[in-house]
């Protein structure tokens, strides 16, 4: 559904995004992630043919966004992070001038208006003043409104921004079920909200892509956290000659009153779990095991370290 292959954007002398290549496939659920400024909004611009691109070429459900910019947008609902409105009109009022904007048919209006007012939790406010509302309501009629002409194709920016927690849920509840029609773009930097909804991320940084993956393969990546009572060297060589054991790393026990207390982090062969192994050979030494867990990296620690990297790579550069 979405195509992107060397997209390259400068305003001026500044690189905005720099020659970045992606795809999302039909029905997926995707997290478009970075840090502030790191090109996510001029990407997401070029893809809604807000913008056009440098060099490089997007398209979105076959369509060329700099050649087919009408058919892109006949395939595409967009909620950008500052929904533009008007506050004078009614919700209902709105939506159904911009289903007539966006070619819904007279005979289906009706029906896709209270559809998305059904879906987007609007009934209460159908007939208020936009300019009444809450941030919270009017980001729900931005998202009716991306969902009114019912595109295969949705970009949503920020959609939970000034909702509360209620709400927020209520919205993810609502992109986990659109997932099921349609295919989704999201950017947020809520990280559980992605790691709730997606099923895969691309995190750009400095206008570059640095991470793309599925979340379960991110979530392999496991660290068995340790702590021992017993003699510092001694419990590093019995962890380091444990069979599957990658790396052992020294740490400061939690909490600790350092009466002989060591802490370490163990990387494994293939992220597997020896807990169990760990246990039995430190507990056969007389040692008192105080801490054994497996702690699974997640999404936000991933975040850090790719976009920190980058951030460290254009410095030294």
């Amino acid at each position: 559904m979405i195509s992107v292959s060397h997209l390259t954007k400068y305003f001026g002398a500044v690189l905005a995004v720099d020659d970045i290549s992606f795809e999302v496939a039909r029905g997926e659920v995707v997290g478009f992630l970075g840090p502030n400024g790191a090109g996510k909004s001029t990407t997401m611009r070029i893809l809604t043919t807000f913008l056009p691109a440098t060099t490089g070429m997007a398209r979105i459900a076959g369509f060329d966004v700099m050649e087919q910019s009408l058919e892109v947008r006949q395939n595409l609902g967009y909620l950008p992070e500052n929904v533009p409105l008007y506050p004078e009109m009614r919700v209902e009022e709105y939506l159904s001038f911009r289903a007539r904007l966006k070619g819904v048919e007279r005979s289906a209006r009706g029906r896709r208006i209270d559809y998305c007012i059904d879906r987007c939790r609007l009934a209460g406010v159908r007939r208020r003043l936009i300019g009444t509302l809450s941030r919270g309501y009017r980001q729900r009629v931005g998202l009716a409104e991306a969902l009114i002409h019912d595109p295969p194709m949705l970009i949503l920016d920020e959609p939970t921004a000034g909702l509360d927690p209620n709400q927020q849920q209520d919205t993810l509840g609502l992109i986990r079920e659109l997932g099921e029609k349609h295919t989704i773009l999201l950017s947020t930097h809520i990280l559980p909200e992605v790691e709730e909804v997606c099923r895969r991320v691309i995190i750009i940084a400095q206008g570059r892509i640095v991470l793309a993956d599925d979340l379960a393969n991110l979530s392999r990546d496991a660290v068995i956290v340790v702590e021992v009572r017993g003699p510092e060297a001694q419990v590093r060589e019995t962890l380091e000659k444990t069979e599957g054991v990658r790396s052992v790393n020294l740490v400061t026990p939690e909490g600790g009153d350092g009466a002989g207390l060591c802490g370490f982090e163990l990387l494994t062969q293939d992220d597997r779990d020896l807990r169990e192994a760990i246990s039995q050979r430190l507990v056969k030494q007389g040692w008192t095991l105080r801490r054994l867990d497996l702690r699974r990296k997640s999404l936000r620690e991933h975040f850090v370290a790719v976009t920190m990297m980058s951030r460290g790579a254009t410095s030294a550069a």
